[in-house]
């Protein structure tokens, strides 16, 4: 191109009428309110409309014109189950909730994955999505699960049973805030999960997602919620999380898949591997990230850079004695305690719910587990021990460690290369 033709091409792209052109042929972005389709922001009132229908309608219209936002403006919206469908994305205004119905009929059962297997009869999330890719859950906005009557009838009927220790989790019917499944390229950004009756965000065969400033809470005058799992990890690979706030009463982050002496034979349930969690609060939780209770090949996690307070333990390995599991490159680094208890890491048998169908005990693996740089307060360094002749324990590393602990025992049987390096309790160096 000659240097007038040029000058005169480089004028025109950065004339005002040349930009203008450009962006009326860029077409905007999809974005419908739910109260175009007639969601009603009333939850204040006695009897407070039920808006699945409108908020429904909103998902399927946007999905009929190719894709967009639905949008959940200011206000209160009460609703059952709803099912994203693909270039479907949710955004949460500011002061948006978006609120679980009480009344189970508004989440009618059908087939789901729970619990390391699919449950032909149990309630869907509040929000479900299936094979959604490049889905985006944004806003500053929360998802209410409504979840204190629930629980309070969980702990009514628990109580009231011949054998509460198995009482099933599933024994009361109850909704997941989130559900999404199958799905690739996922973003959920800032999003607060309140008060969910079940597991609060249940991410299952997914990849490529990213978790990044969410928050995970259920009031702290409610001793113990039950099964309000901050993040299930079931099947999922590629999952970064970060920037993120806890305050549960169950596991903060899970690692799920399988669950049986053929769990390595179900096709269902990939490895979860390849994950990282990053600049997070744990404030409050069973745990900081539990492998387990329905987990059969785990590897290639990475928690790093984060705080816990309050926490009941910071890495917890259930070793099922039914289940053949693997877990591997598990690493936990750069982390600031200060809670009056717990353990550090708590690797020993998990015998709740176990059912070997006949077989015989199978054989688990768990090698390459990690602490380094930790420092704060704690109640305890914790357990280590295996299924007595099934599980093989070989290295784990806890390096660059100084705490003040309440109690300074550390219960070890069964674990082969052990190494303790530069580990500090209580001012003093600490070794088994």
């Amino acid at each position: 191109m000659d240097p007038t033709r040029r000058r005169l091409a480089l004028t025109l792209l950065a004339s005002p009428l040349w930009s203008t052109a450009l962006h009326a042929a860029t077409p905007a972005p999809r974005q419908r309110s739910i109260t175009e389709f007639g969601a009603i922001d009333d939850d204040a009132t006695n009897d407070a409309t039920v808006n699945t229908r409108a908020i429904q309608a909103a998902i399927d219209h946007v999905a009929s014109q190719g894709g967009g936002t639905v949008v959940v403006p200011r206000g209160v919206f009460v609703s059952g189950a709803l099912f994203l469908k693909p270039r479907v994305h949710l955004h949460l205004d500011q002061g948006a909730v978006l609120k679980c119905s009480t009344d189970m009929k508004h989440f009618p059962v059908r087939r789901t994955r729970i619990e390391g297997h699919f449950e032909d009869h149990f309630n869907p999330a509040l929000i479900n999505a299936s094979g959604c890719d490049g889905l985006k859950i944004s806003g500053e906005g929360t998802l209410d699960g409504a979840g204190r009557p629930v629980w309070d009838l969980f702990w009514k009927l628990r109580n009231a049973a011949p054998d509460k220790r198995n009482f099933p989790n599933l024994g009361v019917p109850r909704a997941r805030l989130g559900l999404i499944e199958r799905s690739r390229g996922v973003t959920i950004e800032g999003i607060t999960f309140k008060d969910s009756q079940f597991w609060n965000l249940h991410l299952y065969d997914c990849r490529d997602v990213t978790v990044r400033n969410a928050r995970f809470q259920v009031p702290d005058d409610y001793k113990q919620a039950p099964s309000t799992d901050g993040i299930d990890l079931d099947s999922c690979r590629d999952v970064t999380i970060e920037g993120c706030h806890f305050s549960v009463t169950d596991d903060c982050i899970a690692a799920k898949g399988s669950k049986g002496p053929h769990a390595l034979e179900d096709r269902d349930s990939p490895p979860v591997e390849h994950i990282r969690v990053r600049n997070c609060v744990f404030r409050r939780g069973h745990s900081v990230m539990t492998l387990g209770s329905e987990a059969t090949l785990v590897r290639d996690v990475v928690v790093e850079d984060c705080t816990a307070t309050g926490v009941g333990n910071i890495a917890v390995l259930k070793l099922r004695p039914d289940t053949p599991q693997q877990y591997e490159d598990i690493h936990l680094r750069n982390l600031t305690l200060d809670s009056a208890g717990g353990a550090v890491i708590s690797m020993q048998p998990w015998t709740q719910y176990v059912d070997l169908k006949g077989a015989a005990p199978p054989r688990s693996t768990v090698r390459n587990i990690s602490l380094e740089n930790i420092k704060g307060r704690f109640g305890t360094l914790g357990t280590i021990k295996p299924n007595p002749g099934q599980t093989e324990i070989g290295d784990i590393l806890l390096k660059d460690i100084d705490v003040q602990l309440a109690s300074e025992g550390f219960e070890v049987s069964g674990a082969g290369k052990l190494r303790l390096e530069n580990v500090v309790v209580n001012g003093k160096p600490f070794s088994v």
